[in-house]
């Protein structure tokens, strides 16, 4: 038995406006404005590491849910980031929700940011966690064997440890404890985003034209965090954001890649928290 509540939450769904039907898990502190979860490339509810979760949930609601014609979620697979965005704005009106917080991991992070645009009067509050604006000017590209290992048609326990962490004793550590944790779900779940879902992912994040130019009209309160050898999305986007948006503040862990908040993830719950709670 998990020792997380996270991992005791159950699946629940919800129909959207167009026939779709979105799985979620809603757990946590009841009460206050909930946070709304966005994940990354490739990943599902199952994917978020409790470890991670649990701290969030201490203090305030989460929400997390595959967005539509992901894994458990009917619906047509997005092919765009503003299909992604569309999907996320459809669970929440579906959920009725009116006053959110939330948080996107990697491409999550850009759909958070498009969530955030779209709807003003619903965000409070913007996490922006090893992503990106998109367009960012002079933002270094990955590397070969970073683009050949996220297009693999599955990626197996070493590609994500060489994706998500850096090749140091301590950080690999962490990384495995991560995988084991998100072992408990998905032994049972094998929760995978689909080829066609894939493919949609890769072109959406290929044809982005990016909110570089729009950062200015994020005037909420925004967290933007990264581990300093992200090999994905370099660190240097963060570090631009902030030179760009009204009212920001930036964290760096020193030792950390794109999965800095799985390698951390007490450190920067209690950070995010106490964002939120500001």
């Amino acid at each position: 038995m998990s020792a997380y509540a996270a991992d005791a939450a159950e699946t629940r769904y919800v129909d959207g406006p167009s026939g779709e039907r979105f799985a979620y898990r809603r757990f946590g502190r009841a009460g206050g404005r909930p946070l709304l979860m966005h994940m990354r490339f490739r990943g599902t509810i199952d994917h978020w590491d409790p470890a991670f979760l649990e701290p969030l949930a201490a203090e305030r609601e989460v929400i997390v849910f595959d967005n539509r014609g992901i894994n458990l979620s009917t619906g047509d697979a997005p092919a765009s980031i503003e299909d992604m965005v569309e999907g996320s704005l459809a669970f929440i009106h579906a959920l009725g929700l009116t006053d959110v917080d939330v948080l996107g991991w990697s491409m999550g992070g850009i759909v958070a940011q498009g969530v955030a645009l779209a709807a003003p009067g619903i965000v409070r509050h913007l996490v922006v966690a090893g992503s990106s604006a998109g367009g960012v000017p002079d933002m270094p590209p990955p590397s070969a064997r970073t683009r050949q290992t996220m297009a693999k048609p599955v990626n197996a326990a070493e590609d994500f440890l060489y994706l998500f962490f850096p090749e140091t004793e301590e950080a690999t550590a962490a990384g495995r404890a991560s995988l084991e944790r998100l072992e408990y779900r998905l032994k049972d779940s094998q929760a995978v985003v689909g080829p066609e879902a894939v493919r949609g992912q890769l072109g959406a994040i290929g044809s982005f034209k990016g909110y570089w130019h729009r950062q200015e009209e994020l005037t909420l309160p925004v967290l933007v965090a990264n581990g300093a050898h992200d090999v994905m999305i370099h660190a240097y986007a963060t570090y631009a954001m902030s030179q760009k948006l009204p009212d920001a503040k930036v964290i760096l862990y020193s030792d950390a890649g794109h999965g800095f908040l799985f390698q951390h993830p007490d450190d920067f719950a209690h950070d995010v928290n106490r964002f939120l709670s500001a």
